[in-house]
């Protein structure tokens, strides 16, 4: 894991975990099958979609998940706990089924985003863990991922790296924040450990260091010629730090074979202020640099500055992305939906709420997206048992699991099971894809969507619903509930 060594990560649990696992320790139910399901009910924002990521970090911890003298010895001392359940913890050895969608992939409310088959405990220890893995990063690269597509091509790199809770957020925030199309970030950390391209030139300290601004730039210059960005809004953007920045490209950059990579501000009106740059280095023979914002923004206001003409190519995103700012909880949950009796049948379970969000869906599941054969474009999300099949080749008609009135019929598609086969008997069959293909991934998959689903503001309601067999079994638990 990213976190300091010294951390217990089998310890980063709620303590009903431990509690709910003795007791199924102490009733006989350590070895009975239970499944999970992790879901969100609401997208962050009021979007469209949101993006699945953390599923690396998941799968470290899966993998590593054990439990020493030191830790069974604070349970221990909790008084609580029995020795045959503290016994079993010190041998414990993870064994369960775990599937998930990959990360980088668009999801929707109600559909398992993963899912847990194994014995009770195993798969209720997990469940922290899970969530706030999962929970993080899909924030991040959700709030990351509408950043991206307002500012419509510009590059965005992230730099909130000192505004984020802690630096585990910082880091694996920043690993998801380009997963969902982010060019860089700020993060050195994320770069050595994820091949993340990190980047920055200075800060204000550096002018405020010098004399005057132009011996800054200059010295700046005279140590990196080759890749000479210019921070100009320390005293005045236009009667200073643009004079004093193309001073220094003509008596320092362009003589020695180079061309100035960009000029950066970091306050004041930024639709004006680049307008006004643009028109400046351009009269000066500076058409190939670029300009670099930064100063809290958002997906509203690179788009406003977008609208407005602003001559930006490059935008710095800091504390509004890493930390989700307008939406900093994503609220995916981690629900029991079936276990096993004695002869391996699987029975449903289901949680009811007066709050029709609430109601989970039961069973051991699978979920297939449709993608026209005509457009390429994802159509609907399909939630099936898992032993159901989708043939491609007939007509499905989809109808709404709360409004059943509501339905719709497709053909000429493609089918694809999103949920894959991360974890067998605990041995891990997956192999995680590399950070940069996760990105292209997740870019190719976000291009699937139709515009009317991207949209900030009313986006269309993406289809995901039941097959009939799931759809009925949920609904004779309703009324057997009820």
């Amino acid at each position: 894991m990213t976190d300091d060594k010294n951390i217990k990560f089998s310890m980063v649990t709620d303590f009903y975990e431990f509690t709910m696992s003795n007791g199924y320790f102490e009733t006989g139910k350590r070895d009975e099958i239970a499944y999970f399901d992790m879901f969100f009910r609401r997208i962050p924002d009021d979007g469209g979609f949101a993006i699945a990521a953390g599923l690396e970090q998941v799968i470290e911890y899966m993998r590593e998940l054990s439990f020493d003298k030191e830790e069974i010895d604070f349970l221990r001392s909790k008084g609580i706990f029995s020795e045959g359940f503290l016994d079993y913890l010190e041998n414990f050895k993870f064994c369960c089924d775990v599937y998930a969608v990959p990360e980088g992939t668009p999801i929707f409310p109600g559909e398992p985003i993963l899912t847990v088959r194994g014995p009770s405990i195993q798969a209720q220890l997990v469940e922290t863990m899970v969530l706030l893995t999962i929970n993080h990063q899909s924030l991040i690269a959700t709030k990351a991922s509408r950043i991206v597509r307002a500012a419509q091509g510009r590059a965005v790199s992230e730099f909130g790296s000192c505004r984020v809770q802690g630096y585990s957020g910082a880091v694996l925030g920043a690993r998801a924040a380009y997963i969902a199309g982010c060019v860089g970030t700020s993060n050195t950390l994320c770069d050595m450990l994820y091949g993340i391209p990190s980047n920055g030139t200075m800060a204000h300290s550096w002018v405020q260091n010098f004399s005057s601004e132009y011996e800054a730039f200059r010295a700046y210059a005279e140590i990196y010629p080759d890749n000479c960005t210019l921070l100009i809004d320390t005293y005045n953007v236009l009667k200073s730090g643009i004079v004093n920045a193309i001073k220094v490209f003509k008596e320092v950059v362009v003589p020695r074979g180079f061309r100035p990579r960009a000029v950066r501000i970091d306050s004041g009106d930024i639709t004006y202020l680049s307008k006004k740059l643009r028109e400046i280095l351009d009269k000066n023979g500076f058409p190939d640099c670029k300009i670099m914002v930064s100063n809290s923004l958002d997906e509203y206001i690179i788009r406003d500055t977008i609208i407005q003409g602003a001559q930006i190519d490059m935008f710095g995103v800091g504390e509004r992305l890493i930390t989700s700012k307008s939406e900093p909880v994503f609220g995916g949950v981690y629900k029991l939906v079936a276990v096993e009796d004695e002869k391996g049948n699987i029975l449903p379970k289901i949680k009811i709420s007066e709050n029709v969000e609430k109601i989970t869906v039961p069973h051991f599941k699978k979920v297939y997206r449709f993608y026209s054969n005509e457009t390429g474009k994802a159509m609907a999300d399909f939630v099936t048992l898992h032993d159901e099949e989708v043939d491609d080749s007939k007509r499905y008609t989809l109808f709404d699991p709360v409004h059943t009135w509501k339905s719709k019929t497709f053909e000429n598609f493609t089918s694809i099971n999103l949920l894959k086969p991360i974890f067998k008997n605990g041995e891990l069959v997956y192999k995680s894809p590399r950070t940069v293909d996760i990105r292209e991934y997740c870019l190719a998959q976000t291009d699937t969507l139709w515009d009317e689903v991207k949209r900030f503001e009313n986006p269309h309601k993406y289809y995901v619903d039941l097959s009939p067999k799931l759809w009925e079994i949920k609904n004779n638990l309703l009324k057997k509930y009820n």
